[in-house]
């Protein structure tokens, strides 16, 4: 399975749930992109601390969401309704793979199922704030999949 997560810049949310996906099911393949990202941007200096300090090592550039990244993907896995509308309306012809990660991980595919916070211009503990959360919606994504 190809899972691909996407946020806005690629450098906060979507690299940290790559990370944990990585690390809780290696045998799935993922990536991450970002919507506005600007390619090998590195990851945000406080995500990558809030991973250090749970043993998960970061090494991460930045890239925009393609159509071969869409191709590629079995799911397409979004950190907020927005994000999701933006690919709907750029590439609508994936729109069958685009869930945000809370509606996908409590099985609300049809509800907008709400928001992953944006940590970026936070401090690190708004960063393992997100992280948490992240790690909360990335347990029952690996659920749900039954995996």
């Amino acid at each position: 399975m190809n899972v691909l997560f996407v946020c806005t810049g690629n450098t906060c949310r979507s690299p940290m749930a790559e990370a944990l996906l990585k690390e809780k099911a290696p045998h799935i393949h993922v990536q991450s992109a970002g919507i506005f990202a600007h390619p090998n941007d590195s990851a945000n200096k406080n995500a990558v601390r809030a991973l250090a300090e749970r043993d998960l090592h970061l090494a991460h550039c930045a890239q925009p969401v393609t159509e071969k990244l869409l191709k590629w993907a079995d799911l397409v896995i979004t950190m907020t309704e927005a994000h999701k509308q933006l690919l709907i309306d750029q590439f609508p012809k994936h729109k069958d793979k685009y869930h945000t990660l809370i509606a996908y991980s409590l099985g609300e595919e049809d509800s907008q199922g709400g928001d992953i916070i944006d940590p970026f211009g936070g401090d690190l503990l708004m960063y393992k704030q997100t992280l948490a959360e992240l790690e909360n919606y990335i347990d029952a994504f690996i659920h749900k999949l039954d995996i």
